[in-house]
């Protein structure tokens, strides 16, 4: 009997030193556990707290009506230039003059003097630009100026550069009008006072206008 109560309070022992208690620290709560089981919570924010700002980034939206527009702008401009190409042909039908051939053969004004080609140039102000043109029905800028010289006897190539290495360079200051400008690509006869007489570009007509550039210089046919 003895040894049944010295047994049973052995085992009570151990059974009652591993009870986990409210006190031991390992087996307390801990604050993550807590803040889980607490109600909802307010936070005050002070007033000298700033919102951090906000950026956006901007687009461009193409629009369906920029994209009408542009198929309209695009459809004028081809009209225009069909246009201009009619009236050229049209002006070229009309034409049934001399050519530079027939001028060379039978040159109308043999006394050749600069004030006289710049007022036979003067002739075709209005004259339609055509590209590879040689006749008052259009004229490209070389092809101009070889109609003109032609009148006056004087042969040229169909090319801005050749006209340019038959003359004599001479400095802008001394520039008279029925000398020659020439420019890169390009050629006309000097109009006076920083101006030049030429067949221009394409839609465009033989006028005369303010020399655009300073890339260019004068020679003088004949000299």
């Amino acid at each position: 009997m003895t040894m049944a109560v010295g047994i049973v309070g052995t085992l009570a022992i151990p059974a009652y030193a591993i009870a986990p208690g409210s006190n031991e620290p390992q087996f307390s709560e801990t604050a993550q556990t807590k803040l889980t089981k607490a109600q909802a919570q307010s936070v005050d924010v002070g007033d000298d707290v700033i919102a951090a700002a906000v950026g956006t980034d901007q687009l461009s939206v193409t629009t369906g009506e920029s994209i009408r527009q542009a198929a309209e702008a695009a459809a004028a401009a081809e009209a225009a230039r069909v246009a201009a190409e009619r009236a050229m042909t049209s002006y070229a039908a009309g034409y049934s003059g001399p050519s530079v051939g027939d001028f060379l053969a039978n040159p109308p004004y043999p006394n050749f003097d600069l004030a006289s080609v710049y007022s036979v140039a003067t002739q075709y102000i209005g004259v339609p630009y055509v590209y590879g043109g040689a006749t008052p029905a259009g004229f490209d800028c070389s092809g101009f100026v070889m109609y003109v010289y032609a009148q006056f006897g004087v042969g040229m190539p169909h090319s801005s550069s050749g006209q340019g290495a038959m003359g004599t360079p001479i400095s802008q200051a001394d520039a008279v009008p029925g000398d020659l400008v020439i420019m890169s690509g390009h050629d006309g006869f000097y109009a006076g006072n920083g101006n030049i007489l030429h067949a221009p570009y394409e839609g465009a007509s033989v006028r005369v206008q303010p020399i655009w550039t300073s890339s260019y210089s004068i020679v003088r046919i004949g000299i």
